[in-house]
């Protein structure tokens, strides 16, 4: 079997992961003993489990971003520091909860610097620097992030429409498709001049599929019916075919670009050389 077509290609862990999900404990601990800690303590203790709360949220959309940040050859730093907020937002939840429970304002200090200083050792810090932009327009690169954006959010749509269906089978195909699709996506990214080429890939396209998706489910839910089944993965089958030969054709294009300017360059030297001469 081709490893290409193998549902286990791009598959992906969530960046998130159990740890960032157990950061939500602490706040629920918090908020659960200070139910008997009288008007005060209730108010201390409420306002750490929200603090904790909004840090452990924070801290998860951060690692989710990082992770996009690191998969992509060219990409901007997160607008938002997410992680870093998240350690500050902490390091006061956990403060809030050390004075609720002795009243020392110094010693509330401490835990909660300690606690952010924690956080940013186990988990890091945000990309602080754009990579791989240098030469980019940013103007066109901005463009090419929101069409990506846009088409991200139909395959989104895509993957949560089918999973109404509940057929294993044809979950792992719409996966199969959306890392095709998203070769696509990573091609446009690293040449912004192949969005033009490709923007009703990332719209037109994308947007069909998304409406046939969320109609198959419908009347496969309602219906059983078999024969809409294997019309919609011959749809697939025609889309996954279609966004693979256009990556092809951009690279092809792409690779004609290089060599063009590589013999016009060629030429200059040679021209120079013989100038010198």
């Amino acid at each position: 079997m081709d490893p290409n077509s193998t549902p286990f290609r791009g598959a992906k862990v969530d960046a998130a992961g159990a740890r960032s999900n157990m950061l939500f404990a602490p706040a629920i601990v918090v908020a659960v003993t200070s139910l008997n800690k009288g008007a005060l303590g209730l108010t201390l203790g409420l306002t750490s489990a929200a603090a904790l709360t909004l840090g452990a949220w924070l801290m998860r959309d951060g690692l989710r971003a990082a992770a996009a940040y690191e998969e992509r050859r060219a990409a901007r730093r997160p607008a938002i520091p997410r992680k870093l907020f998240s350690a500050v937002i902490t390091s006061l939840g956990v403060a809030f909860a050390a004075f609720r429970n002795d009243g020392q304002v110094m010693a509330a200090a401490l835990y909660g610097t300690c606690a952010g200083v924690l956080m940013i050792a186990a988990f890091g810090i945000d990309p602080l620097r754009d990579k791989g932009m240098e030469g980019i327009d940013t103007h066109q690169q901005d463009r090419v992030a929101r069409a990506i954006d846009g088409a991200e959010a139909h395959l989104s749509a895509i993957q949560d429409a089918i999973k109404r269906v509940r057929i294993r089978s044809l979950e792992t195909r719409v996966e199969r498709f959306c890392v095709t699709a998203r070769d696509l996506f990573r091609t446009v990214e690293e040449d912004p001049r192949d969005l033009t080429s490709a923007r009703k890939y990332l719209s037109v396209y994308l947007q069909g599929a998304r409406d046939a998706t969320v109609t198959f489910a419908d009347l496969y839910n309602r219906t059983g019916d078999d024969s809409a089944k294997a019309d919609y993965l011959t749809l697939l089958d025609d889309l996954e075919q279609n966004f693979a030969a256009r990556t092809q054709k951009l690279l092809i294009d792409n690779r004609t670009d290089l060599t063009i300017e590589i013999d016009v360059l060629r030429d200059r030297l040679a021209r120079e050389k013989q100038i010198n001469n």
